[in-house]
């Protein structure tokens, strides 16, 4: 037996041997994907084609920490059934026996071209990173064709997840990057046919520029067009809290600018994060057949107290968010769920209208733990509103402070611990809580924030309270499994 299908049937195993394990677990979502079993982080490959989405992800089946990578696959014809596929790559070949790590994929004269990195590690422990490519007619059975770019000078061996696409009928790559004074940057390849590439420059970071001396590495790059803007969206580690900013391990942003793809210069504004949540990095985007740009993310962060993550016992851990909709609107980006969401719903709605006036409040069917919330024609005209979900989880909205506020109780040590940012005012809200995820989405995605948070698995209540005079309406919908 090769090691490819020896490595399949060990996963296969792995699945069936921790099946029933997984599903007693009271904090698996419902309605976002997961991993049968082990650990999924970042989403890799995500393409429309043939009428069909197709999400990869790094899938560790074998226990729940990091290790030699496969790619897992969901395909999905709407974004709300998904199906789980058969693994895409194995970590068998000598290019990337340490690990298949991130990547993307392109359409090319009727086939699937899925670039991502090789790892190999020497006994010693040394690195060596390869960008490898593989082809499918179908998106499930894939041919490696090994590697087709290889270390240029100048970058330590931390440089992978290579995003690809096609502009002035030529093929560009950008990839995150480490340069070997540890300068974090993401760099430039350009191809004519998808094998042979040429290394272009940096295109941005690297200790110059505007984002000048930022952080160590750049993870995740991804270079596309919104609104006549060049985005350019990356994950940098070795950020400093700043204010608000910058709170978790490591971050999850993008700039916006002017790609030349003639020079391949690209000039950019300023960082800004995608998400001021606990869990979100590593995002991809693809456009799909009706124009849309959309985006999945990881719903963690690396080097994040998963050893004290709750599913774990039940072997297994993370998960994807909720596909989401770009749009560039005054220089930033507005992130809504995908409208194809809403045939989650079941057929009945709750709806308030809702005045509070210095008090507490639980309205009669606006509770449990796999729910749309909608909240509309808010009005905080001084002092604060709450919202208080079971007893892991709060958003506090400040009209005083102009500030935003999501609290959750830690897994970890049960303490509260918050994220925030400054809102000028708040209009609305859309809250999608599955069991031990929420997200949520400020005045039509202009500012979101993703979370894991565990609450009592028996507590759904959902309460909402005000300092003063609080207005509002709320719409409720439970949300059906995927």
């Amino acid at each position: 037996m090769n090691k490819d299908k020896q490595l399949r049937q060990e996963v296969a195993e792995e699945i069936e041997k921790h099946r029933n394990l997984v599903k007693q677990d009271p904090y698996r979502l419902h309605y976002h994907l997961m991993p049968p079993v082990g650990l999924l982080n970042d989403p890799n490959g995500f393409i429309q084609m043939n009428g069909k989405y197709h999400l990869y992800y790094q899938w560790m089946p074998f226990k729940t920490g990091h290790g030699a990578k496969f790619w897992g696959h969901y395909s999905s014809k709407d974004l709300v059934n998904w199906k789980h596929e058969e693994i895409a790559l194995t970590p068998s070949e000598w290019f990337e026996k340490n690990g298949c790590y991130s990547g993307s994929a392109i359409e090319h004269e009727d086939h699937f071209f899925v670039f991502y990195t090789g790892n190999v590690k020497n006994e010693q422990g040394e690195r060596e990173t390869y960008q490898c490519l593989a082809v499918s007619k179908d998106g499930i059975h894939y041919e490696k064709k090994g590697p087709v770019v290889t270390l240029p000078e100048g970058f330590t061996a931390h440089f992978r997840d290579p995003k690809v696409w096609k502009q002035n009928e030529l093929f560009f790559m950008v990839v995150g990057a480490q340069t070997k004074d540890l300068k974090g940057t993401v760099v430039l390849l350009k191809s004519n046919d998808l094998f042979n590439w040429d290394y272009v420059g940096i295109l941005a970071g690297g200790g110059k520029g505007k984002l000048g001396d930022f952080g160590y590495m750049f993870e995740c790059p991804d270079l596309f067009k919104l609104n006549g803007k060049d985005i350019l969206i990356f994950s940098p580690q070795g950020l400093e809290p700043k204010g608000m900013n910058y709170q978790n391990v490591y971050q999850a942003g993008y700039v916006v600018g002017q790609f030349n793809p003639k020079t391949g210069e690209y000039d950019h504004h300023l960082f800004e994060e995608l998400d001021r949540g606990f869990d979100f990095y590593a995002p991809q985007t693809t456009v799909d057949n009706q124009g849309r740009r959309l985006l999945f993310a990881w719903m963690s962060v690396p080097d994040q107290n998963e050893q004290e993550h709750p599913t774990i016992e039940y072997k297994w851990i993370h998960n994807m968010t909720l596909p989401r909709e770009l749009k560039l609107i005054d220089g930033k980006i507005h992130q809504t769920p995908v409208k194809e969401l809403e045939n989650l719903r079941d057929s009945e709605m709750i709806s308030y209208s809702v005045k509070l006036n210095k008090e507490s409040k639980e309205l009669d069917g606006i509770s449990g733990k796999t729910i749309e919330l909608m909240l509309d024609r808010i009005e905080v005209v001084e002092g604060w509103m709450e919202i208080s979900i079971s007893d892991a989880g709060r958003i506090i909205y400040s009209s005083d402070q102009k500030i935003f506020t999501f609290e959750r109780k830690s897994y970890v040590d049960g303490t509260t611990e918050k994220r925030q940012c400054m809102l000028e005012e708040l209009k609305s809200l859309r809250i999608f809580i599955d069991t031990s995820s929420i997200e949520i989405f400020i005045n039509n995605g202009r500012e979101t924030f993703t979370s894991r948070f565990f609450p009592n698995p028996a507590n759904q209540h959902i309460s909402f309270s005000a300092s003063k005079e609080v207005s509002f309406t709320v719409d409720k919908w439970n949300l059906g499994n995927i």
